[in-house]
């Protein structure tokens, strides 16, 4: 009897149990449905803290990436995109890798040859390019590359300094030639002529360099008074090239000459500060020099298509004539036949441009590079002194370069500008504490600081986080406000 009694007993607690649970979750049911209902009623949970992705794509907190602008969509008069287009012609979007690859260095070094195809497409660029070990030695595997790399012979003339490359005796290029990238870029077809420069002088009553230290170099067979060369200073390593005193970019050849009928000629006797204060001016900055080449070979990037000159392979006089400003077949520095029909520099857009649509990328000036040492910037392109196999001064090919002093001013040396395209906006987000620092004030078109939220501002939220996130934090308000800042581009090439 006893245990029948038991076992009703624990039928009907089993049975009160069920409905218990059942009434409780209706009760939850109608509270979470029923609008009436008080806040202070309802069952409170902690917030999720997002994270990652999910935190960067919550609308409530605003993303901290804008969309890619279309580069098809920018266009600067004068300029020309270097960038990937696909098979229509269109530029192709930052969403992809868009940039350039290409065999970069000295023309006269074959070893270029040696280099695939296949290793062009093998994307290997960033900040830590020099660390990673693509397959780009061949035959070797990526443990040989790296047993290579550490048990490196050393150089018995001791360490070389930073930035040091080995360059070609006839062209100044780097040697041996190897694969580098660059970013989509804008660049000037044309050089900066005394015209251009004039209108920067005027508008911002710039005082070159030349004109500060009073004298720049000037070519020994232009000078005024030849016949007192023997009283001027000349460069001790280009003994050609004279100290004469007040010539700069109005005078080229000092007191008495003048650009007035050279005004479509490109600017010379500036320096590489000149030349960047320039394109400040402008927005713009100074080339890389493998942005510069990569314009300069106008596609010719692989090791099959790969020309000595913009023109292609024909080393002829002639020929060289035609497409280019340089010094022929007299003897340097008296004497200049000007087969070509200049003595000097050129107006711009006397020669026909190469491949890409840029004019001058060989002969007529050398240009200032981005980059380099104050003691050694780099030049590259050629001048009218140099000359097609390198007899002397420089051979005129597409590696040829050279580097000259950062306060260097001389007669051949002029320079072109260029320009990043547009990139999206990129955000971080920082706290304020306003305990610490104050009510988040943010401030009008007008300058004036407000407490409260203007219309159309977006850039102030509040994130409340979870406040077991942290043991630390028991017993803190953790509620801070953050501000979405947009975060400054630093990089405007990946050479630097």
């Amino acid at each position: 009897m006893a245990a029948i009694i038991t076992k009703r007993g624990r039928s009907t607690f089993s049975t009160l149990l069920l409905l218990s649970i059942l009434a409780l979750a209706c009760l939850r049911h109608v509270e979470s449905s029923d609008p009436t209902l008080d806040e202070n009623q309802k069952s409170t949970t902690k917030p999720k803290v997002k994270r990652g992705l999910e935190a960067v794509n919550d609308p409530e907190v605003g993303s901290a990436l804008d969309p890619h602008p279309d580069p098809n969509d920018e266009n600067y008069e004068g300029m020309i995109y270097l960038g990937m287009h696909d098979t229509e012609g269109h530029r192709v979007g930052f969403h992809v890798e868009n940039g350039i690859k290409y065999i970069f260095g000295t023309s006269f070094d074959e070893t270029h040859k040696e280099i695939e195809e296949h290793d062009l497409l093998i994307h290997h660029h960033g900040p830590d390019t020099l660390h990673d070990l693509p397959h780009t030695e061949r035959g070797k595997t990526r443990e040989q590359v790296l047993h290579s790399r550490r048990h490196t012979e050393l150089n018995p003339d001791g360490p070389k300094p930073f930035g040091h490359v080995e360059i070609h005796p006839l062209d100044g290029g780097v040697t041996p030639p190897k694969v580098v990238h660059f970013d989509p870029v804008f660049l000037d077809e044309v050089l900066v002529t005394n015209k251009k420069y004039g209108k920067f002088v005027r508008a911002t009553y710039y005082k070159t360099e030349a004109e500060q230290f009073g004298w720049s170099f000037v070519l020994s067979s232009f000078m005024q008074n030849v016949e007192k060369l023997e009283e001027h200073d000349t460069d001790p390593e280009a003994e050609h090239w004279v100290a004469v005193d007040g010539a700069y970019w109005r005078e080229p050849e000092g007191p008495g000459s003048s650009y007035k009928y050279r005004e479509n000629h490109p600017v010379v006797h500036v320096s590489h500060r000149d030349a960047a204060e320039y394109c400040l001016w402008l927005g713009k900055r100074i080339p890389g020099e493998w942005e510069w080449e990569g314009a300069a070979r106008a596609g010719h990037y692989g090791p099959k298509n790969r020309t000595l000159f913009a023109w292609g392979e024909e080393s002829e006089l002639d020929v060289a004539t035609k497409h280019a400003n340089l010094w022929g077949e007299g003897e340097f520095p008296w004497e200049n036949k000007a087969e070509d029909g200049w003595r000097g520099t050129s107006p711009i857009k006397t020669y026909p441009p190469n491949g890409y649509g840029f004019y001058d990328m060989t002969g007529n000036v050398w240009e200032w590079m981005r980059g380099g040492k104050h003691k050694s910037r780099i030049v590259r392109g050629g001048s009218y002194v140099d000359t097609l196999d390198g007899s002397f001064n420089h051979a005129a090919t597409l590696g040829a370069r050279s580097t000259l002093h950062g306060t260097t001013t001389t007669g051949n040396v002029g320079f072109r500008c260029a320009k990043a395209p547009s990139r999206r906006t990129e955000y971080h987000f920082k706290y304020h504490d306003e305990e610490e620092h104050g009510e988040l004030a943010i401030e009008d078109q007008f300058g004036k600081k407000h407490t409260l939220p203007q219309k159309n501002w977006e850039d102030q939220f509040v994130v409340y986080e979870d406040e077991d996130e942290d043991e630390f934090n028991e017993g803190m308000d953790t509620k801070m406000k953050k501000r979405k800042v947009i975060l400054p581009r630093s990089r405007r090439s990946n050479e630097l």
